[in-house]
């Protein structure tokens, strides 16, 4: 069997008196590190629009192995860097997960087309035997909705077990469906963060 693809999600927002440095740090430091690690095979920034915390990063890996490997290691856990060590504790909403893509299983980020709206459903405290449930909800619920680019689902790992994530990629100012309980069934009181996010730059 292939290994699924794996996903490094990262969401926070600063306090408004941080915004400027948060920026910088991310801007020339903490995601051009990732960008550029081994493995990482995606990396983009995103904007919030309607929803909590305002930022996301999304990193596709080539499995989720990467974020155990010596590249990974070298800027990360034992070896972040004093900025880093400065700008995280003071973040809020800070949100980070690892996880494989169990739907379709080795799609990448903009393969079909550059998205200019991503929303982003989470699902936190999936029982094992009700993480199909989310996957069929959630493409039940966007299965008449017109600009999908591509849909994506993740089961998260390591600390962030039990949360199943959904990104879904639009062209353009798409209105995001409410989820349909007849395809989540129970799962549905799962979801406990629906945002909308648009591509970041500067």
């Amino acid at each position: 069997m292939t290994e699924p693809a794996g996903l490094m999600m990262a969401m926070m927002q600063p306090p408004p008196t941080m915004e400027e440095e948060f920026q910088d740090w991310y801007d020339t430091e903490h995601f051009p590190e990732r960008a550029n690690c081994e493995g990482f095979v995606t990396a983009q920034r995103l904007l919030c629009l309607d929803g909590f915390p305002r930022y996301l990063a999304l990193y596709d890996l080539s499995n989720r192995a990467v974020l155990d490997g010596p590249g990974y290691a070298a800027i990360a856990r034992t070896r972040y860097s004093q900025w880093t060590k400065r700008i995280i504790p003071r973040m809020w909403g800070h949100y980070r997960a690892e996880a494989d893509q169990i739907f379709p299983g080795q799609a990448r980020l903009g393969a079909n087309g550059v998205p200019t709206r991503l929303a982003l459903w989470r699902f936190s405290g999936v029982a094992e035997t009700s993480v199909q449930a989310v996957v069929d909800g959630v493409r039940a619920s966007f299965a008449e909705t017109p600009g999908v680019l591509q849909l994506r689902v993740f089961q998260a790992k390591a600390a962030e077990t039990g949360d199943v994530i959904a990104t879904i990629e639009l062209a353009g100012p798409v209105a995001i469906p409410a989820p349909k309980p007849e395809a989540f069934g129970q799962t549905l009181r799962n979801l406990n963060l629906s945002n909308v996010y648009t591509p970041y730059w500067r």
